[in-house]
């Protein structure tokens, strides 16, 4: 089994930036795969950003990329997303996950491990 717990989630403006980090602890030699995603309310989970083991494959979502920077730190079993330029409609819970499996192109349903979220309020 695998733990992943998010911090760094809050209230900022619009423009602002926040940094979130994902710390893993149990079998973290078993992940390949990290990810973020998010989810507003009324809305589906949809995708943010991926990176593999290496960092050397990351995937972003359209609306996201250019503000927002997915990476790792394998000593620390902690994965971060830098988000700047926040927009109101990036508000949401925004969960890390975690994958065994090659898994930078793929869907939530590749993602066996999941954290509780953090919640992050951009105002207009």
């Amino acid at each position: 089994q695998v733990q992943l717990v998010e911090s760094g989630g809050g209230l900022v403006q619009a423009g602002g930036s926040l940094r979130l980090s994902c710390a893993s602890s149990g079998r973290t030699s078993s992940v390949y795969t990290m990810a973020w995603f998010r989810q507003a309310p009324g809305k589906e989970r949809e995708f943010v950003a991926t990176i593999s083991w290496n960092g050397g494959n990351t995937n972003y979502a359209d609306s996201v990329k250019g503000r927002f920077t997915i990476s790792r730190a394998n000593v620390k079993n902690t994965v971060y997303l830098q988000m700047n330029s926040l927009k109101p409609e990036d508000t949401a819970i925004y969960y890390c996950a975690a994958s065994p499996l090659f898994a930078v192109y793929s869907g939530p349903g590749a993602f066996d491990y999941w954290g509780q979220g953090t919640q992050v309020t951009v105002s207009s």
